[in-house]
């Protein structure tokens, strides 16, 4: 039957397949090496970061620039990067926390796989966890629906003034914010 062809794999020159532990580590290591270039940026003390690609110079302390900026070729860091460029997309800010938070749970991850704990296993904790911490937000959460139309306004200036004092326009943010 069909079901019982072996499974021919065409590699390009210079690849190598690898399973198991071996290979889950070795996707973590490479999603690390993304954090590495993102992490001394985030912050007051946050650093900006100088890359030359040839033609070019760029220095930003964005993580979203910086991440846009990279060549990267190995799948899970470049799936790391989609997660970067989706909460970009999506949300406008925190590409470098996002990436930060995800190398955390994978540095958390290695280490329990290093001692032998199934990839299956730390996937449902990590599911339990985001589970409770979603949990949690729903109770510490603010409802806004019985505040007064002006009070609703002033949280919502609040919230974007968050948002703004990490981009080039934070000294305006008064003024920015209100066009909420």
């Amino acid at each position: 039957s069909h079901l019982l062809t072996p499974q021919i794999l065409v590699l390009k020159d210079g690849a190598e397949e690898t399973e198991g532990k071996g290979h889950i580590i070795s996707n973590i290591n490479a999603c690390q090496s993304i954090v590495e270039v993102v992490k001394t940026t985030l912050g007051p003390r946050g650093m900006d970061k100088l890359i030359h690609d040839g033609r070019s110079v760029t220095i930003s302390n964005d993580g979203a620039t910086l991440i846009s900026l990279l060549d990267i070729v190995h799948p899970a860091a470049k799936t790391l990067v989609d997660i970067a460029k989706s909460q970009d997309n999506e949300v406008g800010d925190g590409t470098t926390s996002v990436v930060i938070t995800a190398g955390e749970l994978l540095k958390q991850a290695k280490a329990f796989i290093d001692e032998g704990m199934h990839s299956q296993v730390i996937m449902r904790g990590y599911r339990e966890a985001c589970k409770q911490c979603l949990e949690r937000i729903k109770e510490i959460s603010v409802k806004i629906g019985d505040k007064s139309p002006e009070e609703k306004k002033e949280l919502l200036i609040k919230c974007a003034q968050t948002s703004l004092n990490s981009k080039i326009i934070s000294k305006h943010k008064e003024f920015f914010s209100k066009m909420v």
